[in-house]
């Protein structure tokens, strides 16, 4: 299978295309309005202390200075002998002029200035480093399976130099399971001192892709602490991966053949990432010269444009209708103009598992998480049912976001779920339509016709005026002076009062106003 990732640059937007086999099967965009402060890490300055709150104000240089509680400073100084943070006040940790290394956990918002912690945390694709928690292993609870999860455990300790060291597990508030050498300060020898979790995604990761990322990020780790001893005060350290080189990171161990970036300067950036932290990689990544545009090559702007649309054509004819709500995605499979050629039951059968396949695709493509609904084609065979399941099941697993699939319920739907990991393509790109608020649907002109005559009806009762004058779409005002002149001319004896009609091209479809004159 050929795959390779396409990196369309422009000075406000970075767009990722992975292709395989020539088909575009996901984008990733990311637009530097858009980019928050979360994970960045400063060297900051403690400017105020609040012994009332347990807090204090940092500078990190930006407009407002930053949030800090006690409970979020977590440092060596802070570890009593077995890893546990010691109670302490705000004034024992921190004071004023103190320089700090903190990283911000919330943005910015209104008034109130970032939220930062000490407690340092840097993901790649397989674990999160934690350096100051050492000797500890973190277990995804969301790796369902006990025999997987023992086995993530026991290669992460492994790997740490701390497997024959005695263990403390427990289980944290989000639900990962914690596996802590005890006591940490006398282990010696260890391969390497920080903490690690191991995330979702390391399901089925071999030991060599985890032990590539655990250096990944201890050299890292590293080049921030050098970076942070020469720094000043209030400066940016270390800044959250550009979508380029958080890319290009994720790779590792995967198998793409080509990255091609069409950005000289984007170009430079992902191959000095790569010779400094993956060199193994650096025949992989090239620049892409042409004067026609990168994303031309596999027709991957239509591919995007289609993929906004709610409909999706099957190549047999059938067809998916894709509606993404607020609670939930739901998909609809129809057999379209597909007709087969043998009985209902087959044509069915044929349709649904093109149906699986071409699902799988489009959750990709358009990266819907959260709840999904599938309602296939009715089938009456079970096998049928057992082996579209599986043909979707089978699609889905070269999906980096990890999903469930449930079986086919009474009703004939397919639940699953799949990992939220970003907005979906939808909502990056688009807004909700200003005339309909979202709603994919407008009152007719009918409609809207009948709804003037009631609140002309509803004015006439309440004001005094010597006539109406009504605002509307040329289209309603037409179809009124058309279809519903002996209505209006009634209503008009009816309140004996004249009515006026003013057609307002920039109205949308439901808006009117009516003026007393």
């Amino acid at each position: 299978m050929s795959e390779e990732i396409l990196i369309n640059v422009t000075p406000r937007e970075t767009r990722v295309a992975m292709v395989e086999n020539g088909v575009l099967q996901e984008v990733m965009i990311e637009r530097s309005s858009k980019r928050g402060l979360v994970s960045n890490i400063y060297k900051g300055e403690v400017c105020r202390v609040l012994p009332g709150m347990q807090a204090a104000f940092v500078d990190i240089g930006l407009e407002r200075a930053a949030f800090l509680h006690a409970s979020d400073i977590v440092n060596p100084h802070t570890l009593n002998h077995s890893g546990d943070r010691k109670e302490l006040t705000i004034n024992e940790l921190v004071h004023e002029g103190q320089h700090l290394l903190v990283q911000v956990v919330k943005d910015p918002l209104g008034t109130k200035g970032a939220r930062l912690t000490t407690q340092i945390s840097i993901p790649s694709r397989y674990v999160v480093f934690l350096p100051y928690s050492p000797h500890m292993v973190g277990i995804s609870t969301r790796i369902e399976k006990d025999e997987e999860r023992k086995r993530l455990k026991d290669v992460g300790l492994r790997l740490m130099g701390i497997a024959e060291q005695p263990m403390i597990e427990q289980q944290t508030d989000d639900n990962t399971l914690v596996v802590q050498a005890v006591p940490a300060s006398e282990i010696e020898n260890d391969k390497c001192c920080y903490g690690f979790i191991i995330r979702t995604a390391a399901e089925g990761a071999t030991e060599e892709m985890l032990w590539a990322d655990m250096q990944f990020l201890c050299r890292l780790w590293e080049d921030i602490q050098d970076r942070s001893a020469k720094a000043k005060p209030k400066t940016l350290i270390y800044k959250d991966f550009s979508l380029v080189i958080r890319t290009i990171r994720d790779l590792m161990g995967s198998q793409i053949e080509k990255v091609r970036i069409d950005s000289r300067e984007t170009y430079k950036e992902a191959n000095d990432f790569v010779t400094k932290f993956i060199p193994e990689l650096i025949s992989n990544i090239e620049y892409y010269p042409g004067e026609r545009p990168i994303f031309d090559l596999y027709s991957i702007e239509d591919e995007i444009n289609r993929a906004l649309e709610r409909k999706v054509q099957l190549k047999s004819g059938g067809y998916l209708v894709v509606d993404q709500t607020e609670a939930m995605t739901t998909i609809d499979v129809n057999t379209g103009g597909f007709v087969g050629s043998r009985n209902l039951e087959e044509t069915i059968f044929k349709t649904n598992l093109e149906a699986a396949q071409a699902i799988a695709r489009q959750l990709r493509l358009r990266n819907l998480g959260g709840i999904i609904i599938i309602d296939f084609i009715d089938m009456i065979d079970s096998e049928h049912k057992r082996q579209v399941l599986r043909v979707l099941e089978k699609s889905l697993e070269k999906d980096h976001t990890k999903s469930h699939i449930s079986d086919v319920s009474s009703l004939g739907l397919v639940q699953m779920t799949r990992k939220r990991t970003r907005e979906s393509l939808e909502h990056v790109l688009c807004e909700p339509c200003p005339t309909c608020c979202g709603r994919g649907t407008i009152k007719t002109n009918e409609t809207v016709a009948y709804e003037i005559f009631r609140e002309i009806l509803r004015e006439a009762r309440q004001f005094e005026s010597s006539g109406f004058l009504v605002l509307a779409s040329t289209d309603v005002v037409d179809l009124i002076l058309d279809d519903e002149s002996t209505t209006v001319a009634e209503l008009a004896d009816f309140i004996t009062r004249p009515i006026r009609f003013q057609p307002e091209t920039s109205y949308t479809q439901e808006q009117y106003d009516i003026v007393l004159i």
